[in-house]
């Protein structure tokens, strides 16, 4: 009777360390905050292709894209500078459904920053709202009227109260050459078409370098979900 009962208490015990083991791991799904920021596979086209041959770093290699989560009326939106758009509050499941890959999942990662930049959020999320429908700068240049995708992100912070060594990205003078030092095929026909010279060597960014800011964690995978 006794050998009965404590069998009984073992598995009852097995059983409630089992129900909590899976309750935590249903606590820990994850869940987006606002001033996550977004970085995206957008595609292979050519100038996607460019866009990563010539901005890869040791840490990322194959981010096109990057924006900026927001949260309004309980809706989920990303600010971003988006080509042919400019800058726009995309519908995160628009934004999601861009570019799928052959499991139909978004290629699209999720990282947190730091939270000594927390309190820098609303107000770079304000930045980018302010500047709704302003044109997309297709020539990345830095300082005219127009933005590309990395230039909005790191200037919702540079505009704020930080010094430059204290802003969680950096900048570095962009190339649009390949490994032997001369211009890629792609962004030559790329600038021709636009009657623009390479801008080789301006101040610049991209998401490949902002996602190597060691101010940012990686939190979510939206393709290994």
């Amino acid at each position: 009777m006794i050998k009965n009962l404590i069998q009984i208490c073992v598995i009852l015990l097995f059983a409630f360390i089992l129900f909590s083991c899976n309750s935590n791991s249903k606590n820990d799904t994850f869940k987006l905050k606002e001033g996550d920021l977004l970085f995206q596979n957008t595609g292979t086209d050519e100038i996607d292709n460019a866009i990563k041959n010539v901005t890869a770093t040791a840490i990322a290699k194959n981010y096109s894209h990057v924006g900026m989560a927001m949260k309004e009326d309980e809706k989920w939106f990303v600010v971003e500078a988006y080509p042919k758009i400019g800058i726009s509050k995309t519908p995160l499941k628009e934004f999601l459904n861009r570019n799928k890959n052959k499991q139909n999942k978004s290629q699209t990662t999720v990282a947190r920053l730091d939270s000594v930049y927390q309190p820098y959020i609303s107000k770079a999320i304000a930045y980018g709202l302010e500047r709704i429908n302003t044109p997309y700068d297709d020539i990345f240049l830095w300082d005219n009227s127009s933005y590309y995708c990395s230039e909005l992100v790191y200037k919702m912070f540079s505009t704020q109260d930080l010094s430059k060594n204290a802003i969680p990205f950096l900048t570095h003078p962009m190339t649009f050459n390949d490994s032997s030092g001369k211009p890629m095929a792609s962004w030559v026909k790329y600038y021709k078409t636009r009657n623009h010279s390479i801008p080789e060597g301006i101040e610049g960014t991209n998401p490949n370098l902002m996602a190597s800011s060691p101010h940012i964690t990686f939190i979510h995978d939206y393709e290994k979900e």
